[in-house]
């Protein structure tokens, strides 16, 4: 019955990516010492999954629907109406989302796409002061979290070719304006912010990107059968959450970045599963954000913490209470230090059975698992089937002998 077994996935954003001479030409996930997630390694089966469609934007929207068990090229309409979701933003049908980066820009290049990571309290009174100056009957902006924020453009359009600002990090941004249909607006806006922003001490202009209109997904518990939560700092997964019937659970003090609280979203989802649910979605983003920064030794850092803090208490909880649990731990995406933004390249899963006894790898890495590149399941929003014991439509996919042993005891 699947009230009797817990299922968790752990997804560490961006963790995956490309030896370095910052680490003496290992990956971060190589170079950082984590006992629990290579005893999941050890004890389960690891593979590598594609979860970015071939021609898709490998972002974090995109690849974390596949994850979640959502065809991207079938779900997918953009980022921005995935968080105004987990805002409580309501779309109609001819409202057009859009990312609202509070961004730093000297000398006409992207110093930063993050604004300093400015705070949420900080970045709300600027959200206050475009909307005085540049809100309208057409345009409207909706403070989120830290440097993240939302502009819905009423019957706007979705056309324009945008950038994330977090691709683009010392280079000129005149050249990566909006283009096509509908850009001369998104232009005017970001150029008048600049104006409006001048002389603040960590942002000084807005960036929109991330466009869409309001995607319809497919509920969660109708399709696996079990009541689930997702513990995330980021709108854009709360807000994927919300769309497929998921709780967002609270957690005090997680902020979507190398300083979260990563004990508290252990703690929280050991007690959403104790007393209301049977599924579990774990993201942190630290490893994504280090990344970005192209900060080997941080990201290193994160994914240690990750392992020290969230994988260890769980597992201790497992054991303890001798659970019958699956977890599910990967990446959503490669975000390689040395190019510092996101890769559509497969990444390394495990998957681990607390009932099941399996010979596994001896560590979770890519090196490690470089071997089993051959194998890659080409539709990663098939992986998630296996998990829950579900036998997807093509079997094939799944590859290697052995793959389905844990559907097939489902």
């Amino acid at each position: 019955m699947a009230g009797e077994r817990k299922y968790i996935i752990i997804l560490t954003d961006g963790a995956s990516g490309h030896p370095t001479p910052q680490l003496d030409g290992k990956t971060s996930l190589e170079a950082a010492q984590k006992p629990n997630i290579d005893y999941l390694a050890r004890n389960g089966i690891c593979g590598w999954t594609k979860n970015v469609p071939e021609g898709m934007h490998p972002g974090s929207d995109v690849a974390i629907l596949s994850v979640l068990g959502c065809d991207p090229k079938k779900y997918y309409t953009g980022r921005a109406p995935l968080e105004a979701a987990s805002m409580g933003i309501e779309l109609s049908p001819t409202d057009v989302a859009y990312r609202c980066n509070l961004v730093r820009i000297e000398n006409e290049a992207m110093a930063d796409y993050s604004a300093g990571h400015i705070s949420t309290e900080e970045a709300r009174k600027v959200i206050e002061k475009l909307n005085q100056h540049l809100a309208s009957d057409e345009i409207r902006f909706y403070p989120g979290v830290g440097y993240r924020h939302i502009m819905v453009w009423r019957n706007g359009t979705e056309e324009p070719l945008c950038t994330p600002p977090h691709d683009i990090t010392g280079k000129p941004i005149k050249e990566y304006f909006p283009k096509g249909p509908g850009s001369e607006k998104l232009i005017e806006l970001m150029e008048r912010s600049r104006e409006i922003l001048e002389g603040h001490p960590k942002t000084n202009m807005i960036w929109l990107w991330g466009q869409g209109k309001r995607p319809t997904l497919p509920c969660f518990e109708g399709i696996f059968g079990v009541k689930g939560g997702v513990i995330s700092a980021v709108d854009l997964i709360r807000g994927i959450g919300v769309l497929m019937g998921l709780k967002v659970i609270e957690v005090p003090g997680i902020t979507g970045y190398l300083d979260t609280n990563y004990r508290g979203k252990a703690e929280y989802a050991i007690r959403f599963l104790e007393e209301e649910g049977d599924f579990v979605f774990i993201h942190i983003e630290a490893p994504d954000e280090a990344g970005h920064q192209k900060d080997a030794k941080a990201k290193v850092k994160a994914i240690e913490d990750i392992d020290q803090h969230i994988v260890d208490p769980i597992l201790e909880w497992i054991k303890e209470k001798d659970i019958n649990a699956r977890i599910l731990l990967l990446p959503d995406h490669p975000t390689p230090v040395d190019i510092g933004t996101h890769t559509a390249e497969p990444v390394p899963y495990v998957l681990y059975s607390s009932t099941l006894k399996v010979k596994g790898e001896e560590e979770f890495s890519e090196r490690a698992l470089e071997y089993l590149k051959p194998y890659t399941l080409d539709e990663g929003h098939r992986l998630i089937s296996i998990l829950f014991g579900k036998v997807c439509s093509d079997c094939s996919s799944c590859t290697m002998e052995n793959r389905c042993t844990l559907k097939q005891q489902g």
